[in-house]
């Protein structure tokens, strides 16, 4: 009995979420520099007239709403599984340089070859994103002890300032290019059509999908590399496997919307808190948190400075720093 009480607790909580997640999208199609009232929301749908403030809802705010959602959730499961694989509380897309390197060839892209195709900015993000984790991964993996937390978010952390400062560097020497792409590096999901949603949607949806699949294989790694093999597990395959979905949902979230940071570092902790440290919940709540903390990030981003927007990079920054800070201050006592 004490086993389905949680259970239910738990299907509650995902359903509690989807409805959170649905009203949140709601408020977004509706709230904004532009007044629109909820039956005019309504009718740009039933009785479509032209007339700007439906053209806004079904051009601008419908397309933002489903790209927040959509960022939001990929960005949460894919901190998730990468704090799994790495045993970092500290471990994100964003700190383990994965953002930065998707960020910095479709920058290079922009830049030397004037590539502006959405399909090829998927491409190139998550080839940015999978060079960037393999040397991240490969340099914290050096020395003796091999891979350790310390060692990975240090390798991490220079890796994506490497990758940062490259970006600046060519922007620098490139106006144009700094013009099309600056707003676009802060992070945001603004004036993003569904096009580019829907270039990148079947490989974020093989990364969702797919984390859900695997997550009852995460939960034995997450128990220690020997237990793993132990209880047969190849632990290698899975963490490539994993790797691989974390490409995917990183770098087609930078390739719709830019670098959003810590979003994926704060989600799986309040996932685990909520949820428990069962994978198979882990991953689901993670989604669900990731959508609900990025709409709401973005809602508030179009009232802050108005009327002028902020980029919901930044807003999710400032909320996630101090999280950030005090997760890392938590580890470094623990050594």
């Amino acid at each position: 009995m004490t086993n389905i009480k949680p259970m239910t607790l738990r299907w509650m909580g995902v359903a509690v979420g989807i409805v959170a997640v649905m009203i949140l999208m709601a408020l977004s199609v509706v709230y904004g520099l532009t007044s629109i009232s909820w039956e005019t929301a309504w009718q740009s749908f039933t009785k479509f007239n032209g007339s700007n403030e439906h053209i806004i809802i079904r051009e601008n705010r419908v397309p933002r709403a489903l790209i927040g959602a959509t960022v939001g959730a990929s960005l949460g499961v894919a901190g998730a599984l990468m704090q799994a694989i790495t045993r970092n509380p500290l471990a994100s897309p964003s700190i383990l340089g994965v953002n930065a390197g998707a960020s910095f060839m479709i920058v290079i892209a922009v830049t030397f070859f004037s590539v502006s195709s959405l399909t090829a900015f998927s491409w190139l993000a998550f080839l940015g994103a999978g060079i960037a984790s393999i040397v991240v991964y490969t340099l914290g993996s050096l020395g003796r002890e091999g891979l350790t937390p310390m060692k990975l978010t240090l390798a991490g952390a220079a890796i994506a300032a490497m990758f940062s400062s490259l970006t600046q560097g060519m922007l620098v020497l490139n106006e144009k290019a700094l013009e099309d792409v600056l707003f676009w590096l802060a992070g945001s999901v603004e004036g993003r059509s569904l096009t580019i949603l829907v270039s990148v949607l079947p490989y974020i949806c093989v990364g969702l999908i797919g984390s859900i699949l695997i997550s009852s294989k995460i939960n034995t790694l997450v128990m220690g590399e020997d237990v793993a093999v132990g209880l047969g597990q190849r632990t290698l395959l899975v963490k490539a496997i994993a790797a691989l979905f974390i490409v995917f949902l990183a770098g087609g979230s930078v390739a719709i919307a830019g670098p959003i940071s810590l979003v994926g570092i704060v989600v799986p902790h309040l996932a685990r808190y909520v949820a428990g440290y069962d994978y198979r919940w882990v991953v689901p709540y993670s989604a669900i948190l990731g959508a609900i903390l990025l709409l709401l990030a973005d809602i508030a981003a179009r009232f802050v400075i108005m009327p002028l927007e902020a980029p919901v990079g930044v807003l999710t920054a400032v909320i996630g720093a101090p999280f950030f800070i005090y997760i890392a201050r938590r580890e470094f006592n623990q050594l």
